[in-house]
């Protein structure tokens, strides 16, 4: 049984640098759906500013809201350029490329509660993603994703969808 992208829930990773798996088994599969509630404001693109440490959600020219993140580490940059939503994942769960442990979903998971894909090179992605470790916030300090505080992506991930485009800046 072949799965699509953005039903992805299984994701192994460089450090933060996430794979995804398609798993084997059906019941480990959970479908996403973003709010796309008839008065649900939705953002038409994302400015990541890597040297502010910042995400900027907009709809049109006006900024809906901002948030403070951790972005990729030297050696581990988080690329720039520009990029869309390419995954939506609620509960993500993570699996060490070295010890091969499976991470519980939740809040303390290296993923936290939500990851938001926006980038891959098909083997490895990087997105947008909670953390337990909100004290790297503000800082380079992750494998190249976007670490931030649970709550904060729990807004984001409703505030965009599939093709949402992200405009990652040095």
């Amino acid at each position: 049984m072949a799965f699509k992208r953005n039903l992805t829930l299984l994701i192994i990773g460089l450090g933060l640098t996430c794979l995804p798996v398609y798993p084997a088994q059906a019941n480990q599969i959970s479908t996403v759906t973003p709010n796309t509630a008839a008065n649900q404001t939705l953002a038409t693109h994302l400015v990541l500013k890597l040297k502010e440490r910042k995400v900027y959600v907009y709809q049109d020219k006006q900024v809906l809201a901002q948030f403070t993140v951790a972005v990729g580490k030297k050696g581990w940059e988080t690329p720039t350029g520009k990029f869309e939503v390419r995954e939506l994942v609620r509960n993500p769960v993570w699996k060490s490329p070295w010890t091969g442990k499976v991470s519980t979903p939740g809040a303390n998971s290296p993923l936290g509660e939500r990851w938001i894909g926006f980038w891959t090179d098909g083997k490895n992605s990087i997105g947008f993603h909670g953390t337990p470790a909100e004290n790297s916030l503000g800082s380079a300090a992750s494998h190249g994703c976007v670490r931030m505080r649970n709550r904060d992506v729990k807004v984001l991930f409703d505030l965009v969808r599939m093709g949402t485009p992200v405009i990652v800046q040095p």
